[in-house]
C-alpha cells in the first residue's frame, strides 16, 4: 500500500507541474563578446554547442547554454596575422585556458518577470571551472511558435582568474590596461 501511495504521489506531481521544453536552435542562437581597454575594444563570437530552455504557461522558468571556448573568434580585426595573434592569446592561459577548459556554461536559477516579456535572469556562470552567480536583464519575444530571448550578461573576468592587464591587480598599466568587465550579448532562438 505504501509503494502504491508513493507511485500515485509521483504521478500526481508529474502531471500537476508540467515542465515544457523548447527546442533551442543552436545554429540560429548567438553569443557576441565585447571586451574593452583604454585604447579601444574588441569583439567576436563564441559558438553555443548545446542549450535548453524550460518554460511553463508562456514563461521562462529554466535553461542552460554551453559555449565552445575552443572556437572563440575575433571579428573586428581584418588582418589575418593580427586576428590569429589575438585569438590565440585569448585562448591561452592569460585568458580562457581553452586547452584545460573547453566549455563555459550558464545555468539559469531564477527568472523574474511581471509580463512574460521583460525578465531579470539570475544564474550560475562557469568559466575556467569557476562558478559565480550573475544577474542580467533579458527580453523574450514569442511569435508563430518561435521564442527569441535576448540578454546582455556582463561579468567581471577577474572573478574567473583572468587577471591579465587588470587594473585591479596591476599598477601603472597606462594605455595597456584592459577593463575587467566583459559583455556577452546572448540570443537564444527556440521553438515551442
Amino acid at each position: 500500500m505504501k509503494i502504491l501511495s508513493l507511485i500515485l504521489a509521483a504521478a500526481f506531481t508529474a502531471f500537476s507541474f508540467p515542465k515544457e521544453s523548447a527546442n533551442v536552435n543552436t545554429a540560429e542562437s548567438t553569443i557576441t563578446w565585447t571586451a574593452k581597454k583604454v585604447t579601444g575594444q574588441h569583439h567576436g563570437k563564441v559558438p553555443i554547442t548545446a542549450a535548453s530552455l524550460d518554460y511553463k504557461n508562456g514563461r521562462i522558468i529554466g535553461g542552460t547554454f554551453e559555449m565552445d571556448m575552443t572556437s572563440l573568434t575575433v571579428e573586428d580585426i581584418t588582418d589575418p596575422g593580427s586576428n590569429k595573434k589575438l585569438t590565440d592569446h585569448l585562448k591561452s592561459d592569460d585568458f580562457f585556458s581553452v586547452e584545460k577548459h573547453k566549455i563555459s556554461v550558464f545555468k539559469l536559477t531564477n527568472a523574474k518577470t511581471s509580463n512574460g516579456k521583460d525578465y531579470e535572469l539570475t544564474g550560475d556562470l562557469t568559466i575556467k571551472g569557476i562558478t559565480k552567480p550573475v544577474t542580467f536583464p533579458a527580453t523574450v519575444n514569442v511569435k508563430d511558435g518561435k521564442i527569441t530571448a535576448y540578454g546582455k550578461l556582463t561579468f567581471d573576468r577577474t572573478h574567473y582568474d583572468i587577471k591579465f592587464r587588470s587594473g585591479t591587480y596591476f599598477e601603472n598599466l597606462a594605455d595597456k590596461l584592459i577593463y575587467d568587465e566583459v559583455e556577452l550579448d546572448v540570443k537564444l532562438v527556440a521553438s515551442e
